[in-house]
């Protein structure tokens, strides 16, 4: 589930859903949308991009790298390393439709209702939704789910911030009071809601112990969704079964999903030995994220007869930023010069040539993937009026000379590059003595990047990165720890520089005061790694949760991607518009794929018997 969705005037013209009121002479709307009109009418049976009659049955396995110790999604982030296909237990209030920018249906709830100062909100839960244990889900769920995840999760206490409360307003209604008007993300937000059962988390374990939602715990939980915990081996491997009786498995938005009847994770420690494992057939699926491995990794006669399939799947509703972060909790990366001096000394286009065969291009923004929220050239219009209340606050550069990084590939705009570096430092206040970079106060400057030993891709950018530094003069330390060693050191803010990735939506909106806020930058397990704390930053994040149109928004995210671009707080990597996948062929899906489900597995596709005995055959 995305992490953030905005809404916009057009979700007042959503058609009601049920012919009867809604409290306070509202009316319920069975969809939410960012966009305006949705496309699924009330009683629409299914989703267009889904095979209705897609087998049940078979086993899908899948890749997972690292490690696992909980199962407790509220402490996400805080306590444990949360095991992958958790979330399949549960069921949130609404859910995404593939083939509309943001656009939510009900699930456990049926209908939603707010007023169009989006103070409030209601919503309406379905009279037939249940646990696995057969009892139904009440209010008094959606109030506790709401509750335990705002005050334990790091994520969640920011995300549901301008959530006041939840309370019961009638036998199925839960309402949700908003702390002011005028947000428009809030009651989309609200019906992302992840739903847990009370009852079984205030009740006891099969040793009498009574179970606590805020620690970690490897118990399989009670769930309501169209999978439930099997089996697993601790920090090895996880697997769901599904849930054949389940509740809700006629919702429309359920029609043609969840096909298999195992769905089975496999931990391994790093993608080397994940990737021969799967050529071994040991699992079925897996995202390759090294373009150096996609081109000359998979040369083998599984690959050259068909039977193991690469296939490149279009990336269309998410946008990001990678980059090495500087942690500006730490003085030594307070001077802005320093950070876009790293920046200088990162030869981008070598290493794309050298290490990832030339596939990549090299992050330019914050939002990079989405063009509408990119921004270019010099500000103008809404964006230029919005900056201008933040001038006395945003590097000169932001109204004056268009972002672009550094540009290398050569020796000859490598060693310019360099000189350049060597000129900020310079002017920061930083010189070499003695082959080593000094601070202002006379010190000897180093770095420790720290990366998940894990992750070997990271660590291989990371060393062509460190001869660059090492030419300014800079002492460079890379540290590669265990999965569990580097969660901790993350969450605590606990490194020099690390890598990080941020992806963004399409619609923009409350989760940038998680990745970027000041509020965040000391709140163990956020996203603001860098620990940003700067008021033109705050000032635009509101225009943005607060925006009243879609052109706002959009001139807002621009703005916010200039004055981030112009702080230097990280120095970015690169972006691919395609997700990599290489899977045995047992397996059938929908043609074509929906715009916004970028592959859709395991969700969209089905076991196919046919091919499956084709390949034990082969």
């Amino acid at each position: 589930m995305a992490p953030a969705l905005g809404l916009n005037s057009g979700m007042s013209a959503i058609t009601p859903a049920f012919a009867d009121d809604a409290p306070n002479g509202l009316k319920w709307r069975h969809g939410l949308s960012t966009y305006g009109e949705i496309k699924y009418p009330a009683d629409f049976k299914r989703f267009d991009y889904v095979n209705p009659d897609a087998p049940k049955g078979g086993v899908a396995r899948q890749f997972q790298l690292g490690t696992y110790d909980s199962f407790n999604l509220v402490v996400a982030g805080l306590k444990g390393q949360i095991a992958a296909g958790v979330s399949r237990i549960y069921e949130s209030l609404m859910d995404s439709s593939l083939d509309e920018p943001d656009t939510y249906y009900g699930t456990l709830a049926e209908a939603a209702a707010f007023p169009d100062d989006f103070s409030y909100a209601i919503f309406r839960l379905r009279p037939g939704a249940r646990w696995h244990d057969g009892k139904p889900i009440t209010p008094e769920d959606v109030i506790f789910s709401f509750e335990a995840l705002k005050a334990n999760s790091p994520m969640f206490s920011t995300y549901y911030r301008h959530i006041a409360k939840a309370e019961k307003v009638g036998e199925r209604d839960v309402k949700f009071t908003y702390d002011s008007p005028g947000n428009r993300e809030l009651p989309l937000i609200t019906g992302q809601l992840i739903v847990l059962p009370k009852h079984w988390w205030e009740g006891t374990d099969a040793q009498g112990k009574k179970r606590d939602v805020t620690a970690s715990t490897l118990e399989p939980p009670l769930g309501s969704g169209p999978y439930k915990i099997k089996e697993f081996v601790a920090g090895r491997s996880l697997v769901l079964e599904r849930v054949k009786d389940h509740w809700g498995k006629d919702n429309p938005n359920a029609i043609g999903q969840n096909n298999f009847d195992e769905l089975r994770y496999e931990y391994f420690r790093d993608d080397t030995v994940g990737r021969e494992a799967l050529k071994a057939d040991q699992f079925d699926w897996y995202g390759e994220r090294s373009a150096k491995e996609w081109a000359s990794a998979y040369d083998v006669p599984a690959v050259r007869e068909g039977r193991l399939l690469k296939e490149l799947f279009p990336v269309r509703n998410v946008g990001r930023m990678q980059g090495w972060v500087f942690n500006l909790r730490r003085p030594k990366f307070a001077d802005a010069r320093l950070r876009r001096a790293f920046n200088y000394a990162f030869d981008f286009e070598e290493m794309n040539r050298t290490l990832s065969s030339g596939e990549y291009h090299r992050d330019s923004s914050y939002f990079d993937g989405i063009p509408d929220l990119m921004a270019t050239g010099l500000p103008e219009g809404q964006e230029l009026e919005i900056l201008e209340t933040v001038r006395d606050k945003v590097p000169a550069e932001v109204f004056t000379t268009p972002y672009k990084d550094p540009i290398g590939g050569t020796p000859e705009n490598v060693r310019a590059n360099l000189r350049e570096a060597t000129r900020l430092l310079k002017e920061a206040g930083f010189e070499v003595r003695d082959r080593k970079l000094v601070d202002p106060s006379g010190q000897p400057f180093s770095v420790e990047i720290l990366g998940a030993s894990a992750d070997p891709g990271m660590e291989r950018i990371s060393l062509f990165y460190k001869p660059s530094l090492e030419r300014l003069g800079i002492t460079v330390n890379l540290r590669a720890v265990d999965t569990v060693q580097y969660t901790n050191r993350i969450r605590d803010f606990d490194f020099d520089m690390t890598t990080n990735v941020w992806p963004q939506s399409i619609s923009p909106g409350n989760e940038e005061r998680d990745n970027f806020g000041s509020q965040a930058a000391d709140r163990p397990g956020s996203s603001n790694l860098p620990g940003i704390r700067n008021p033109a930053v705050d000032a635009i994040i509101e225009r943005i949760i607060f925006a009243k149109s879609r052109a706002e928004q959009v001139a807002a995210a621009k703005a916010l991607d200039r004055v981030l671009l112009w702080n230097f707080y990280c120095v970015p990597h690169f972006n691919y518009d395609k997700q990599r996948y290489v899977y045995w062929d047992r397996f059938g899906h929908p043609d074509p794929l929906p715009k916004y489900g970028v592959a859709g597995f395991p969700n969209l596709w089905w076991y196919d018997a046919d091919k499956a005995a084709k390949l034990k055959r082969s």
